[in-house]
């Protein structure tokens, strides 16, 4: 039974929405999904994406902190000197000190050879992106960058190697260019299973979607005799 007024079939009313002013409106359905706008993608289909730069948070804040260390230090004597009081010890022991030795003496040769350690660090440092443990991923979509761990990519590999028949065990190496697969087999014939071996990890090197697929090598053996 239906109440007079009350609509009938399988049609219901749509949710209206309250206005200030006492107006009801209905609200506009979503558009479609065809009008919606297509996700940008690049140019270029080939999918290349750099490595990630790290920030160096840890060097540049002890550089940082051993500058001003060292700046405010050498301020604060300069100012006490124009102050009409005397040059703080160490600055007058270092002056000595460089006024009397050579420049071939062994403190000064070490001094700069340390020096030029640390100099050649920070070049290193800020010439090289870092994050070595980060596989960059194929870059496919416009304004989107993903990497992935090479532990959690290893243990793909395993995962997937694991599941040949034949295979007891494996370990799994994995490098920036080059990913290590040392399997060992119980039974069956080695040929086959390293054979198995390639055809199900480059088909699992491909599905990781890194940038640049690292190259296999696999070696399978029998495990040690016990006793």
């Amino acid at each position: 039974m239906t109440e007079p007024g009350e609509p009938t079939g399988s049609t219901r009313r749509m949710p209206t929405v309250e206005q200030s002013d006492g107006e009801a409106t209905v609200p506009v359905p979503d558009a479609s999904a065809e009008a919606r706008a297509p996700v940008p993608t690049l140019d270029q289909g080939d999918g290349r994406a750099g490595r990630f730069w790290s920030a160096r948070r840890v060097p540049a804040a002890l550089l940082a902190l051993v500058l001003l260390g060292a700046a405010g230090l050498l301020l604060y004597d300069i100012a006490a000197v124009r102050a009409d009081r005397p040059a703080m010890r160490w600055r007058r022991s270092l002056a000595d000190g460089l006024a009397e030795r050579h420049l071939d003496d062994l403190v000064v040769l070490i001094g700069a050879g340390v020096a030029a350690l640390i100099g050649l660090w920070l070049i290193l440092q800020a010439l090289t992106p870092g994050l070595r443990d980060l596989l960059p991923m194929r870059r496919d979509r416009a304004e989107v960058r993903a990497g992935l761990d090479r532990t959690a990519a290893a243990l793909v590999l395993r995962d997937r190697a694991a599941e040949v028949a034949g295979v007891q065990s494996v370990r799994v190496g994995m490098g920036r260019r080059r990913a290590k697969v040392r399997a060992l087999s119980h039974f069956r014939e080695l040929d086959d299973v390293r054979a198995d071996l390639d055809a199900v990890l480059e088909t699992a090197v491909r599905e990781l979607g890194l940038a640049k697929p690292p190259a296999l090598s696999v070696q399978v053996h029998r495990p040690p005799k016990k006793g």
